[in-house]
């Protein structure tokens, strides 16, 4: 039976316990009126008759008036007989006054109130034994009512007793089931026997339940598999990694992180990374943004070593799922470069005293009292000294090199004119850019203040810039160097037209070594250089870029 159709029953059950007693109250209750009643109508009248005959009696006259009314009573008695012998009585007492109104003696008299005395005392009878049958319909009906009412309140009790168990203990398992469900206990069965509607609906809680330990058990063992194969592969990397979920706390650390960390694995994973750094210096720079790719000097290995870290956000539609923390180990990198810093260094010594005793020889050269030389002779003489010169300039940039690697730059702090440092970067620039037919445009504001700089390397980082506007501009361009004040700054600019950077370049464009995928013959390293050059002035320096429309490279000065 289906659920609806037990409500139904229930509340027709109800339905019919009310009607039931509502009916049998009504009944006796009409009962109990009816008797009542026939008191009334029947004996109460007739007693009523005989009093009236007996006044008239005691106050007996001839008067016309007299006999009347007491006619009137006596018909109406004659018409209300309802007790056993009532009639007969009725007739005596007919007699009687028949015989009265011939005789009015005392004797007559006497005999026709005795005939009202039997009508009477038959009328007070019925009452009595009226009044007993109403008595015993009232105890009837309260018997009665009272044995109903029992057994109705007893059902009644027993249907709200179990009925709302029978809804409820369903609904209270199926809970059950469903808090089994989400904490993965997919084992969990409900196990109704009814064939209503919840027995359906535990058929249905079933099947779905079977499904999901069907899908548990077919991907679980993957999953685990998969998972031990990302921890392995994780702790087999020579780099320190550590994962965080969206709320920073901490997923999974490799051996090499937990070493360098210096902190026990149960310690770190499932606990809050931000309190975990509040004693932890390395997981505090670690866990701080601002740092950003800058190098991270750690004592590791019983050495120093050199690290930089790397973040990698999480996200799955457009929801962050977590955070992952590489630190790559870039300490041989570091000793490649610090080595070839140092010979850098050394061969630029090295070279400076030949090339010194070269442009010394050239010199005497020059000088006729050594020997007149001819035309041929004097260009090539030329050349060797602008070559010279060349790899003089060379070796000084390489010198450069070094002390912005070491972190020791030196610097000639003076004012410099800023017009100055333009012309002798076009200058040296210009036989290049006639070779490729690129116009060299130079625009200055009217009274430009001095600097304070480094001359020599200020304008050593215009020619780099300028060098490659003309290597990355199209031939029959032009380049456009100027110079503006900006409030205490100067600010410098060149502009080429050429075929621009990619946005994704543009934050990278000056670290160390970084080349776009379509970079020309070049190192990597000037740009770089550049930065730390103006950097060390208290400037700045910075490009914009829109790829098929050229690029322009900017640096402040202090006034």
């Amino acid at each position: 039976m289906k659920i609806k159709a037990k409500l139904q029953l229930g509340l027709f059950f109800l339905f019919s316990v009310i009607v039931l007693l509502g009916g049998m109250g009504t009944y006796y209750l009409n009962q109990l009126k009816a008797d009542s009643s026939k008191i009334l109508r029947d004996n109460i009248e007739s007693l009523e008759y005989v009093q009236g005959m007996q006044v008239i009696l005691n106050t007996w006259t001839s008067e016309q008036s007299k006999q009347k009314a007491f006619e009137q009573l006596l018909d109406n008695q004659e018409h209300n007989v309802t007790e056993v012998g009532e009639k007969e009585a009725t007739q005596v007492l007919r007699k009687e006054y028949t015989d009265f109104k011939k005789d009015t003696t005392a004797n007559q008299l006497l005999k026709l109130n005795q005939a009202l005395f039997k009508i009477a005392a038959l009328n007070q009878q019925g009452i009595v034994r009226k009044n007993d049958l109403a008595l015993k319909t009232a105890e009837s009906a309260s018997n009665y009512l009272k044995t109903v009412a029992i057994v109705c309140m007893l059902l009644t009790f027993t249907f709200i007793v179990n009925f709302p168990s029978y809804i409820a203990n369903p609904i209270k398992e199926l809970t059950k089931g469903i808090q089994e469900i989400t904490n993965k206990n997919y084992e969990q069965r409900l196990h109704f026997s009814s064939e209503d509607e919840f027995g359906e609906l535990a058929s249905a809680f079933n099947s779905m339940a079977e499904k999901l330990n069907e899908y548990e058990h077919s991907n679980l063992a993957k999953i685990l598999f998969e998972k031990s194969r990302i921890e392995a592969i994780i702790n087999n990397l020579n780099d320190a990694v550590i994962g965080l979920d969206e709320k920073n706390r901490i997923l999974f650390v490799n051996i090499v992180a937990i070493k360098m960390l210096n902190v026990q694995a149960d310690d770190l994973i499932g606990n809050y990374a931000p309190d975990i750094a509040l004693y932890n210096d390395l997981l505090r720079t670690l866990l701080n943004e601002k740092d950003g790719n800058k190098e991270i000097k750690i004592y590791a290995d019983e050495r120093e070593s050199y690290f930089t870290k790397e973040s990698l956000i999480v996200e799955s539609n457009d929801k962050v799922l977590g955070k992952v923390i590489l630190l790559k180990n870039i300490t041989r990198f570091h000793e490649l470069d610090e080595a070839k810093t140092n010979f850098i260094a050394t061969i630029s010594h090295e070279l400076k005293t030949p090339i010194s005793a070269i442009k010394m020889s050239l010199k005497l050269l020059e000088n006729e009292k050594v020997g007149t030389l001819n035309s041929e002779q004097s260009q090539l003489l030329e050349n060797i000294k602008s070559d010279s010169q060349r790899l003089l300039n060379i070796t000084g940039e390489l010198l450069d090199l070094t002390q912005v690697e070491s972190g020791k730059i030196s610097l000639t702090m003076q004012e410099v004119e800023p017009h100055k440092i333009i012309e002798y970067a076009t200058s040296a620039v210009q036989f290049q850019a006639q070779q490729s037919n690129i116009e060299l445009e130079v625009q200055l504001s009217g009274n430009l203040p001095k600097v304070q700089a480094d001359a020599e390397k200020t304008a050593w980082i215009l020619v780099n810039l300028l060098t490659n506007a003309i290597r990355y501009s199209p031939e029959n361009s032009k380049i456009i160097v100027s110079a503006i004040r900006q409030n205490n700054m100067v600010i410098f600019t060149v502009q080429d037209f050429g075929k621009g950077i990619a946005i994704e370049y543009l934050e990278k464009i000056f670290d160390k070594y970084f080349q776009t995928p379509d970079s020309q013959k070049g190192t990597g390293l000037g740009l770089a250089i550049a930065r730390q050059f103006i950097e060390a002035q208290n400037g700045h320096i910075w490009v914009e870029s829109v790829v098929g429309e050229g690029s322009t490279f900017y640096f402040s000065l202090r006034v």
